[in-house]
């Protein structure tokens, strides 16, 4: 998902907007000449995500700038922690210093939530995943990053595939003139064997018209423990069952000990905290 051809845009579009017309402060302050190596350091411990996002973005201010990881996507580290070092022209890797570490450290602070979530879910067969709240251009970073913590994606846009939720029922029962099964079925007969077929319930009376029409996965939507305990129990296993709603670092571990196949979070993209890393100049190799 994550390719450098995405990789390359986004950076180079956040570049151009970070110094439209150029760095002036390095280069009214740093000597053309001037070559810089430099170290990102962890500030607080966490999960890396985001070490090819980096190096891209050291590359594209200059391409003769080198990047070494000391540290893949999805290991984590502690608190100083020497993630990466760069060196090239010293104007570049100042000017690309923000992009770079603005990146990253969403990247990782998505990876360290994450985890966090994984490690509650642990021992049960539920997978964590995350939803469309993403940052609108950032999707790729973001879903490579859950990945990264031991997560899982869910689809990847509304393109892939079809996902009826409370608000496609509504309009559909006041103008669809057809029963909810009727309407699902009409859809599963023409779709390919390969598209996948999810829909949204609230309520547990829901749960069978939804299921007689073939559907691959049911979404319990702001179920009750005891509810999701009893949709687990009435699918068995006819389709995969997926929790959402009110999923927190608090409630994550009783919903998966009901017996759900999959945890969606909005959360893991939508408010998470970036990590804390820093951009060092490597004053010693600079002498």
């Amino acid at each position: 998902m994550l390719t450098p051809q995405i990789i390359d845009t986004v950076v180079r579009a956040a570049l151009t907007e970070d110094a439209p017309w150029g760095d002036i402060t390095s280069q009214l302050l740093i000597p053309a000449e001037a070559r810089a190596t430099a170290n990102l350091v962890a500030r607080e411990p966490g999960v890396f995500s985001g070490g090819g996002v980096f190096a891209a973005t050291m590359t594209a201010a200059d391409a003769t700038t080198e990047t070494a990881l000391h540290i893949a996507d999805g290991e984590a580290f502690e608190k100083g922690a020497v993630l990466a070092s760069v060196t090239g022209p010293a104007r570049s890797v100042l000017q690309a210093e923000r992009v770079a570490l603005n990146l990253v450290q969403r990247m990782s602070g998505i990876a360290t939530l994450t985890a966090q979530y994984v490690a509650l879910a642990a021992g049960t067969k539920a997978r964590i995943v995350d939803t469309r709240k993403t940052t609108p251009g950032l999707r790729a970073f973001e879903r490579h990053a859950v990945a990264s913590g031991g997560g899982h994606n869910h689809r990847y846009s509304l393109s892939d595939a079809v996902m009826a939720k409370d608000n496609h029922l509504a309009v559909l029962t006041a103008h669809g003139g057809l029963s909810v099964t009727d309407a699902l079925r009409a859809v599963r007969a023409q779709l390919s064997h390969t598209t996948h077929l999810e829909v949204e319930v609230d309520r547990i009376d829901q749960i069978e018209p939804v299921l007689a029409a073939g559907v691959d996965t049911i979404m319990l939507d702001n179920f009750s423990l005891d509810e999701l305990r009893e949709g687990v129990a009435l699918i068995a296993g006819r389709a995969i069952v997926e929790a959402s709603g009110n999923v927190n670092l608090n409630t994550v571990a009783a919903i998966a000990a009901t017996g759900v196949d999959v945890i969606s979070v909005g959360a893991l993209t939508h408010s998470v905290r970036s990590l804390d890393l820093g951009l060092d100049v490597d004053v010693t190799a600079a002498r």
